[in-house]
């Protein structure tokens, strides 16, 4: 599968979102005990990843999937939450965003969300891919 272009973030980007790795709400937390270290069908997830001007809660490269956690302040920034979503959808990826009610409540269905999107998208890369069956699948993920 061809990797993922690089893309230059600003250095002020990249240590705020270095800042934001360390004091996660307990939504983020449970969530990321469950995405962490491959668990989730195999994929490698980062947390407070940076894309273009944006940090995302959580990044799937190898499936370009972005997911986010929202917690009670989203509900009066909705506007801004769509706006967003609509930029980062943009730049070609797949963003899903929770609740932290749905994390705390429905983890598991939560988690099933995440990897069937991740299968889904992974399935459409291969589908466009024009490199042979055996050459699929290399890189990092």
């Amino acid at each position: 599968m061809p990797r993922e272009p690089r893309h230059r973030i600003h250095p002020a980007i990249r240590q705020r979102a270095r800042e934001l790795r360390r004091p996660q709400t307990p939504a983020e937390a449970k969530l990321w005990q469950r995405l962490r270290r491959r668990q989730l069908g195999g994929l490698y997830f980062r947390r407070q990843h940076p894309i273009d001007r944006f940090i995302v809660d959580f990044y799937c490269a190898r499936a370009r999937l972005v997911i986010e956690v929202d917690g009670d302040v989203h509900a009066l920034q909705q506007e801004y939450d769509a706006a967003r979503t609509d930029q980062i959808e943009a730049l070609g990826y797949r963003v899903l965003r929770f609740t932290n009610n749905e994390v705390f409540r429905q983890l598991d269905a939560v988690l099933e969300h995440i990897l069937a999107a991740c299968e889904e998208r992974l399935s459409e890369r291969e589908e466009s891919s024009p490199l042979p069956d055996r050459e699929r699948g290399r890189g990092r993920g």
